[in-house]
């Protein structure tokens, strides 16, 4: 998959570099952000850590990670990733999405959606991406269902020992989510 910088309105998906370490730690000293995911960064240690496992990721076709670029702020708001690329069967998840609180329910989050959901399935043809939460984040499955992302069920102790809940989109659907996701942006900043 050739992934590569990918640009809205209001935010830009750069690919991860270790220079953004710094950046991303700045950002992520709020607790609240981790309360729900299943790594806590709490020292520049742990951002290194994560950042260097992500890029680890990405060296061996597992994974992209972006960091997200917010142009009103003009500054790095957070984080998001393709992740668990299968090209054979031509499906992904996009996860490990975490932002500053400050951009909590504005454009950010839809504009990543849509830019990332576009660009699987319109240029990488995608015919199917998952987007997975733990079970206790009713925030983060709100609005995974709110973009039009279809609740598939729970799997017990996937993941770090936890509970997940799988949502998915596929190719058939894809032309709804995208006309939901651009009417959700036609009316939020």
């Amino acid at each position: 998959m050739d992934f590569k910088l990918l640009e809205g309105e209001r935010v830009i998906l750069i690919p991860l570099e270790m220079q953004h370490m710094e950046q991303l730690f700045q950002y992520a000293k709020q607790p609240e952000i981790w309360e729900f995911l299943p790594a806590k960064i709490n020292t520049k240690a742990n951002m290194e850590e994560f950042v260097c496992a992500a890029i680890q990721g990405r060296e061996r076709g597992e994974e992209f990670p972006y960091v997200v670029f917010d142009k009103t702020l003009d500054k790095i708001v957070g984080m998001t990733r393709y992740l668990r690329i299968s090209k054979q069967n031509k499906n992904l998840n996009i996860g490990w999405t975490w932002y500053s609180p400050e951009v909590w329910r504005t454009r950010v989050n839809t504009e990543c959606k849509y830019l990332l959901l576009q660009y699987a399935f319109e240029d990488w043809k995608a015919v199917r991406v998952e987007i997975i939460t733990t079970i206790d984040n009713n925030r983060s499955q709100k609005a995974i269902e709110r973009i039009g992302a279809k609740r598939e069920g729970i799997l017990k102790k996937k993941y770090h020992g936890e509970d997940y809940v799988f949502h998915s989109i596929i190719d058939d659907d894809w032309k709804n989510v995208k006309n939901r996701l651009e009417s959700f942006m036609e009316d939020i900043s």
